[in-house]
This record gives structure tokens, C-alpha cells and sequence, in this order.
């Protein structure tokens, strides 16, 4: 495949001796490093896929690096997004980031963008750089960035990851199939559980971080053959790598703008919002307000088992929410139920589950245990 980025840029001596593993071999050589030394790459997300994507594409000496994120680096990151410490905890990840690129290689321009990727701002932020390669870990801004990436004619390098297995691919509709050929449609609401609520291995996302370097590598100087009408499906447990042909869709209409993918995908583009949200307002109860009322009411678990030996609210009873339509008849609807998980969202589902077979006097605790015990009992840890 030809090269996507179309004339390299000239080597300082500096930098021939930092590259010097890369010149000697034939494929890369002076004029793939001076290739790579031109190219511009955005990283959507600077978490689990985005940490080791970021150092590698530094280490490799891409000249700009750009990053999308908006969030802070918290502790339960610690385990997975590798690009931050310890002495990082409160600070912006982008921040964070471009300490620890910098670090790697101070040649390297850092370009941060510190906000969440929207439809209307997509375009403009896409728009300068050569390949972006997706880090996000929600469907709305996934398809998001595919869509942006078809209409800009950007490859889009996609990388996904849950638990213990992840994908990865190239989604380029200039030249092959794109995400929505794959995924015309997004799942259901609920249906696949976030990184945060159902967890990730953590050192799966080095393994799927890399193979997207491997893969923005590869498209930049031209070597190989790039996963373009390929999925790549990794088992960690197995240590197994199984290959699917993904094609473009005849039928699929082109690409030509964006549109409201909170409502296409019908979950918010982020946690933060999901525990704020202003949908199903008056259904919410304040860590504050259930402590008031928490002898009066039935509070229900609806986490894993093993979550629940993670932390619990004294007086609580676990019906994981996988459980929860063959054990609803052990509830009482006509009593107070306040719903809970770890951050509030699959307490809202639990609650629109039970709202459907006919219960009333049903709350959820906003935030979930996580909000409880940051406001109400610090001795509750929270993950």
C-alpha cells in the first residue's frame, strides 16, 4: 500500500542516532522514520488504549501528537492507563500525557485538545491530522469518530477492549469498509456495560494499544498490510488472535454528516454525564437524601456478587441486574425500592425494568455506591 503520509521529512543527526533500531531496518529505513517524522496523529482518548498508544507513537518519533480528552486522572486508572502515576492523580489527563510524551521524546509536538469530541466540533479538530486513532470506551463518540473520519476521508485506526478480549481494525471508507459496515446499528441501551461498570484487564490494553501504533505505523510509511477489511479478535485468557473479513455494505448510504449520537446510540457519550444527567430527574435520590429515609426504605444491590465483596451499603440486598426479571417477584411494589450499582447506571435500567412490570415507589441513588460513600461514609471504598 502506498504511503499516507507523501514526502518525509529531513533527519537531524539527533535524531539518526535516536532512531537508529528503526534506519537499520530495510522497510523503515531514512525515508519511513522521515515519514513518520511528518505525519500528525490524533488520539481520541488518552485511557487505557490511548496511555500506551501515546508513548509508542512518541517512542516511534511521529511528529505530532495530537490528544482529545477531558477528564482527570483518578485512582482506579492507575491499573491500565500507563502514561500516568501516581503524582498525576487530579490532574488533566491530557496534562498528564504530554508530561510523560515529552519525557519520551521532548522532539515530538504535543497539540491538546481539552474537551469532549462533540458533532460540532469534530470536523474542525480531525480536520489537520493525518489518521486519528480512536481510544474512546462508548459507542456514541465511536461512531462519532467513524462517521468524521469518513466524511474528512481520515483512517480511523479502532481499537476496543472489555474484560479480558479486544478488537482491533482500520476503518478507512476512502479505500474499504468503515465502522457502521461492521455495526450498522448500535447495541441496545444497557446491553454492553461500559469499561467501568463491567472492568478490563488492564495490561489487555497494551496489547490492543500497541497493535493500533503497529497498524498508524504501517499506513504512515507504507509497509505491510494495514487490517483494512479486517477485525482482529484477541482472547487474553487463551492468548488467542482470530481474524474476521469485515466488507462494505452496497446498501449503506454514504456518510455525509453528523448527527446526535447520544440519542442514535441512547447512552450518553461519557460517565460523567451519566451520573448527572438530567434525564429521569425526578426518579434520582441523593446520597444525602437516602441516608435520611435509608431505615424506611428496600435497598437493592444490583451489581455482580464479586462487586459486592468489593464494598456494600449495610441493609442492602444483592439482585445482580442479569437476575433481576426471574427474582423481581421477591420484591414488594408496595414498598419504597431505591435501586443501586457502582456509578448509577444499571440501577436506572433496574429501575425501568421494574418500572415496565408495574412497580411505582422506585428511586435510584444517584451516583451510585461509589457517590455514597465519597458524600455520605468515607469508610466505603470505592474502584
Amino acid at each position: 500500500m502506498e504511503p499516507l503520509i507523501a514526502e518525509p521529512a529531513p533527519l537531524t543527526n539527533d535524531e539518526i542516532r535516536r532512531y537508529s533500531r528503526h534506519l537499520i531496518m530495510p522497510n523503515i529505513g531514512m525515508d519511513g522514520q522521515g515519514r513518520l517524522k511528518a505525519a500528525k496523529v490524533l488520539l481520541v482518548g488518552t485511557g487505557g488504549l490511548g496511555s500506551p498508544a501515546a508513548m509508542y507513537l512518541a517512542a516511534a518519533g511521529v511528529g505530532e501528537i495530537g490528544l482529545v480528552d477531558y477528564d482527570t486522572v483518578d485512582e482506579s486508572n492507575l491499573h491500565r492507563q500507563v502514561i500516568h502515576g501516581t503524582k498525576d492523580i487530579g490532574k488533566r489527563k491530557t496534562e498528564s500525557a504530554r508530561e510523560t510524551i515529552l519525557d519520551i521524546n521532548p522532539t515530538v509536538t504535543v497539540n491538546i485538545h481539552e474537551t469532549l469530541l462533540r458533532s460540532d466540533n469534530a470536523l474542525e479538530i480531525i480536520e489537520p491530522y493525518d489518521l486519528v486513532i480512536d481510544g474512546t470506551d462508548n459507542f456514541p463518540t465511536r461512531y462519532l469518530v467513524n462517521d468524521a473520519c469518513a466524511i474528512l476521508g481520515k483512517p480511523n485506526v479502532y481499537g476496543s477492549i472489555f474484560r479480558f478480549e479486544g478488537q482491533l481494525s482500520v476503518f478507512w471508507d476512502k479505500v474499504g469498509p468503515n465502522y457502521r459496515d461492521l455495526f450498522p446499528e448500535p447495541p441496545p441501551p444497557g446491553m454492553v456495560p461500559s469499561c467501568a461498570e463491567g472492568g478490563v484487564f488492564g495490561v489487555l490494553c497494551a496489547s490492543i494499544g500497541a497493535g493500533q501504533v503497529t497498524e498508524a505505523i504501517k499506513l504512515i510509511t507504507g509497509i505491510g498490510e494495514p487490517l483494512i477489511g479486517k477485525m482482529k479478535l484477541y482472547d487474553a485468557l487463551d492468548h488467542d488472535w482470530r481474524t474476521i473479513t469485515v466488507r462494505k455494505d452496497p446498501d449503506a448510504k454514504p456518510i455525509t454528516e453528523l448527527i446526535d449520537y447520544e440519542e442514535f446510540c441512547g447512552v450518553p457519550a461519557n460517565d460523567h454525564v451519566a451520573d448527572d444527567s438530567e434525564s429521569d430527574f425526578d426518579l434520582q435520590i441523593t446520597p444525602a437524601e437516602f441516608e435520611k429515609i435509608r431505615d424506611e426504605v428496600t435497598l437493592i444491590d444490583v451489581r455482580d456478587p464479586h462487586e459486592y465483596e468489593i464494598s456494600r451499603i449495610e441493609g442492602s440486598t444483592l439482585i445482580p441486574l442479569g437476575d433481576l426479571p426471574s427474582r423481581m417477584h421477591e420484591l414488594d411494589s408496595s414498598e419504597e425500592i431505591v435501586l443501586q450499582c457502582k456509578s448509577g447506571q444499571r440501577s436506572m435500567q433496574a429501575l425501568h425494568i421494574l418500572q415496565n412490570a408495574g412497580f411505582r415507589k422506585l428511586r435510584n441513588l444517584q451516583g451510585g455506591i461509589n457517590g455514597y460513600a465519597r458524600q455520605v461514609d468515607t469508610s466505603i471504598p470505592t474502584y
